[in-house]
């Protein structure tokens, strides 16, 4: 046996391996479930985008499922053409590839629409999981997975940028606020909240960071940063890699325990949300022992509390809400940010469908880090561009980071002429 065929051995094991710890329970369910009725098409932004066959959800779901049957199933050994079964071989995973990670954001918009309740994403991430474990996560998406775990952020970001940022963003917020007293506090122990935001904030939208800590004083709030870990992001849950995932998650909860706060706060993230409050748990394998909690609940409290005063007027041009996926169908925070939108602007409107139902804007799923499908990726956001350009609203409220840069590239391409702003940016600029 030749050297490559040694290795390729070794892989498609490895990659056996990883099958058969990630179809236990529910996942076997869905690798079966599928009954080719088509309906998953019509609520695919990916395939609204691009319509041809290995776009479509079943097509992807089948993919996926080929292996399983190979593996997992009597007729998939003996009868594997009957049932579309394939060996795990190199090139097939290779083909792999760009069906999980080119094809699909795991929107999870499908499934909701599915006849019999398959959750297609929960297909898509096993076969990222069998990907990332033999090592064929697309390079981009990788070295943001490597930039987090060799230097803590995504975008490895020094922490001395980190903190001369928050030197000067402090200053700002001193003059913009008329108060000394406002700051942007960094690694201060003591505190009742650890604020995670996204690099992003750091190195390229710093105002909203100063939002953020603006929003903050003027709520008396007690928080840090912290410039040892601070990313709220988790590209270990977009590549599969679960592994990575759990470090990093494990490692905001020991800056939490270091710095004695008593809740962690997690900026406006989709994915960032819906990994470390909901999948963080499972992969470290106990509970947190802080609470945990997403700033837009934390904004909704200040209103509804009257903690902060705000003037819708101040944001007077039309707004419409765009639902990040991880954090609304996938999890559960949908009416927070809402009640925040009406309270702090004088024109809110939905975009239809909206909720659990919203189409994905296409930059889910790590893609952004992927530039090999970008031409995919924005002609998937075209179901979008039509939902907003339908709502006549001059201003699109994201609370998520990858949505906004997919936003704003949308918004130039299908010439909307739209402003994107995180929603905490609306609520600092209404404080009165």
């Amino acid at each position: 046996m030749s050297e490559r065929d040694t290795d390729g051995a070794r892989i498609a094991e490895k990659a056996c391996e990883t099958l058969a710890g990630s179809i236990r329970g529910l996942a076997a369910y869905h690798l079966n479930a599928c009954v080719r009725c088509g309906l998953c098409a019509e609520t695919c932004h990916v395939y609204q985008g691009e319509p041809v066959p290995e776009n479509h959800p079943g097509a992807k779901v089948a993919k996926v499922a080929g292996y399983y049957r190979k593996y997992h199933t009597l007729l998939g050994k003996y009868a594997p053409r009957f049932v579309g079964a394939k060996d795990l071989t190199l090139q097939l995973l290779d083909e792999l590839i760009e069906t999980v990670y080119g094809r699909c954001t795991a929107c999870g918009r499908c499934g909701i629409h599915c006849s019999v309740g398959l959750d297609v994403a929960a297909v898509i991430q096993t076969g990222r999981n069998v990907l990332a474990a033999v090592g064929k996560v697309p390079e981009g998406l990788q070295r943001t997975v490597d930039n987090q775990i060799e230097t803590g952020n995504q975008m490895a970001v020094p922490p001395e940028e980190l903190l001369s940022t928050a030197e000067w963003l402090a200053d700002d917020l001193k003059v913009e606020m008329g108060d000394d007293d406002a700051s942007v506090y960094v690694n201060q122990k003591g505190k009742r909240a650890l604020y995670l935001v996204n690099p992003r904030e750091v190195k390229f939208f710093p105002l909203s960071l100063m939002a953020a800590a603006g929003v903050f004083h003027a709520a008396g709030e007690s928080w840090t940063i912290s410039s040892k870990v601070y990313d709220v992001t988790n590209y270990g849950f977009f590549s599969g890699d679960a592994q990575s995932a759990a470090e990093l998650t494990r490692r905001v909860v020991e800056e939490a325990k270091a710095l004695a706060v008593e809740e962690i706060i997690l900026s406006e993230c989709g994915h960032g949300y819906r990994s470390f409050r909901w999948e963080g748990p499972n992969w470290v394998r106990e509970e947190y022992p802080v609470r945990v909690r997403s700033v837009l609940e934390l904004l909704d409290e200040y209103i509804v509390t009257g903690r902060i005063k705000v003037d819708p007027t101040k944001n007077d041009e039309r707004v419409t809400l765009h639902d990040p996926c991880n954090l609304v169908r996938h999890g559960g925070l949908s009416e927070p940010q809402r009640r925040v939108l009406r309270a702090v602007t004088r024109d809110f409107v939905e975009m239809t469908p909206n909720r659990q139902d919203n189409f994905c804007c296409g930059g889910g799923g790590g893609m952004l880090s992927m530039s090999e499908y970008g031409d995919r990726r924005i002609a998937s956001g075209r179901v979008k561009a039509d939902q907003i350009r339908a709502t006549g609203a001059k201003i699109v409220a994201t609370p998520c980071h990858n949505c906004a840069d997919q936003l704003l590239e949308l918004s130039k391409r299908y010439d909307l002429g739209v402003e994107i702003r995180a929603v905490v940016e609306l609520v600092y600029s209404s404080l009165c």
